[in-house]
C-alpha cells in the first residue's frame, strides 16, 4: 500500500501501456472470429512503435527544460494557498446557513455545472428522445447545445473536484455521467469518468480497492454504452457479444490505420481543418477518414496516429506525437507543485488523449481543452519564473 501511494502511474507514460493493451486487446477477435476482420500488416506495428517513440521524446524534452531551466527547483518552493476573498455577493450568501461554507468560485462552479446539465437536457428535448436508444436521434445529438453543455461542464467538475473536497460535489458528477451517457456516446462519459478518477487520484488519499471500483465502473460503463448503441441502430444488425465488441472495435481501428499507412497524405491537412472549423461546418472529420480509407462516407476511427499521417503523413504525425508527450509532461510537472486547476486540466487531457487512442485527434472540443491547457501552462511558468533558486 506504501509503494501504490509513492508512485505514480498516471503520468503521461501510461499512454504506452495503454496502446499496446490497445493493440493486445485486438488479438482476440481474430482468433475467435477469423472471418469478421483480417489480421493487419506488420507495417501497422511499426507506425505504432515509431509513434511511441516520439511520444517518449516529447516527455524527455519537457523534462530536460524543466530541469535545464530550474523551473522544478522554482516549482518545489512554491507553498499553495487557497484565497478566497469576500464580496457583496459572499456577504449576502453567508446569511443563508446552506450557503455559509461555500466560497465564491465554488459557487460559480457549482452554478456552471447545473447550467450544463440543464443544456443537456434541453438537448434530449429538442431532439424528442433518449439518443441511446435510437440510432436516428445519436446521430443528431452532438449537436452545438450538446457542444457547449460538455465544453462547461468537463473542466469545471474537475476543477471542484480538484479544489473543493465534498462529498456532495460527487452527486453533479454521478448526474453529469447519467445524461452524457444518454447521448449514445461512449467518449463523453468515458471523459468525464476518466478525467475525475484521475483529478481524484492526484487530490485525494483514495484506497486501492476504490481505485480499482471506480476502473471497473469505467470498464462497464464502455461496454455496456458500446453494447446498448449498436444494437438501437435500427439499420444495423450484430451477432456479437459485448466481450467481442471490444475486441471487434480495436481491430477495426488498427486495420484502418493499417491501411493509412499506404496512403499517407491524401487528405492534404483537410481533416485538422474540418475538425478545427467543426462548429461551424457539418462536415465530420471521422466522416472523411472513411471516404478517404475505405471509400465508405461513414463514422470512422482510426487511432491516435491515423489522423496526422492521412493528412500530413510520417512526419506529420511524428510532430503530433512529441508535441503531445511534451505538452501533457510539461502539464504534469506544474500540477504535481500548484495543484488545483492545474491538476483538473493535466486530468482532462490526459483523459481525452487516452481516449484518441481509439477514435484519434479529430474532436474540436479536445483541441479546446488542449488549448486552454497550454495557456494555464504558460501562466503557471509566467508565475514561476520570477522565484530565485
Amino acid at each position: 500500500m506504501k509503494i501504490l501511494k509513492k508512485r505514480d502511474y498516471l503520468n503521461p507514460y501510461v499512454l504506452i501501456l495503454l496502446i499496446i493493451l490497445f493493440v493486445l486487446i485486438s488479438l482476440p477477435i481474430h482468433f475467435t472470429r477469423p472471418n469478421l476482420i483480417h489480421f493487419p500488416s506488420y507495417q501497422v506495428f511499426l507506425y505504432i512503435f515509431l509513434g511511441i517513440v516520439f511520444l517518449v521524446f516529447g516527455c524527455e524534452f519537457s523534462n530536460y527544460i524543466f530541469k535545464k531551466s530550474d523551473l522544478i527547483k522554482k516549482l518545489s518552493k512554491i507553498s499553495i494557498k487557497n484565497n478566497n476573498p469576500d464580496s457583496y455577493f459572499r456577504i449576502y450568501l453567508e446569511k443563508l446557513p446552506f450557503f455559509n461554507n461555500y466560497s465564491n468560485l465554488e459557487l460559480l462552479l457549482i452554478g456552471l455545472i447545473i447550467f450544463s446539465l440543464i443544456l443537456q437536457l434541453i438537448n434530449f428535448y429538442f431532439l424528442g428522445g433518449i439518443p441511446l436508444f435510437s440510432g436516428y436521434l445519436k446521430k443528431k445529438a452532438a449537436s452545438k447545445i450538446w457542444f457547449l453543455s460538455f465544453l462547461i461542464f468537463l473542466p469545471c467538475i474537475n476543477i471542484l473536484l480538484a479544489k473543493y473536497n465534498r462529498n456532495s460535489h460527487y452527486i453533479l458528477l454521478i448526474i453529469g455521467i447519467v445524461l452524457f451517457s444518454l447521448t449514445g456516446y461512449r467518449t463523453t462519459p468515458i471523459a468525464i469518468c476518466l478525467s475525475s478518477f484521475i483529478t481524484l487520484y492526484y487530490t485525494r488519499e483514495i484506497k486501492t480497492k476504490y481505485r480499482i471500483l471506480f476502473l471497473a465502473l469505467i470498464f462497464i460503463l464502455l461496454i455496456a454504452i458500446g453494447f446498448i448503441a449498436i444494437k438501437s441502430i435500427e439499420w444495423q444488425h450484430w451477432k456479437i457479444n459485448p466481450l467481442e465488441l471490444i475486441s471487434y472495435r480495436s481491430a477495426y481501428t488498427i486495420n484502418i490505420l493499417d491501411k493509412i499507412t499506404y496512403k499517407q497524405g491524401i487528405s492534404h491537412g483537410l481533416l485538422l481543418y474540418s475538425t478545427l472549423t467543426g462548429f461551424f461546418s457539418s462536415i465530420d472529420p471521422r466522416v472523411l477518414v472513411g471516404s478517404y480509407v475505405i471509400s465508405n462516407p461513414h463514422s470512422t476511427t482510426s487511432t491516435i496516429f491515423g489522423p496526422s499521417l492521412l493528412d500530413f503523413g510520417f512526419i506529420g504525425m511524428f510532430i503530433q506525437m512529441f508535441l503531445i508527450g511534451f505538452i501533457l509532461k510539461s502539464l504534469h510537472t506544474m500540477q504535481k507543485f500548484k495543484h488545483n486547476i492545474f491538476t483538473a486540466f493535466y486530468a482532462i487531457i490526459l483523459a481525452q488523449t487516452i481516449i484518441w487512442l481509439e477514435t484519434g485527434p479529430t474532436d474540436l472540443v479536445v483541441w479546446i481543452f488542449y488549448i486552454l491547457s497550454i495557456i494555464i501552462l504558460i501562466y503557471g511558468v509566467y508565475t514561476t519564473k520570477d522565484i530565485s533558486v
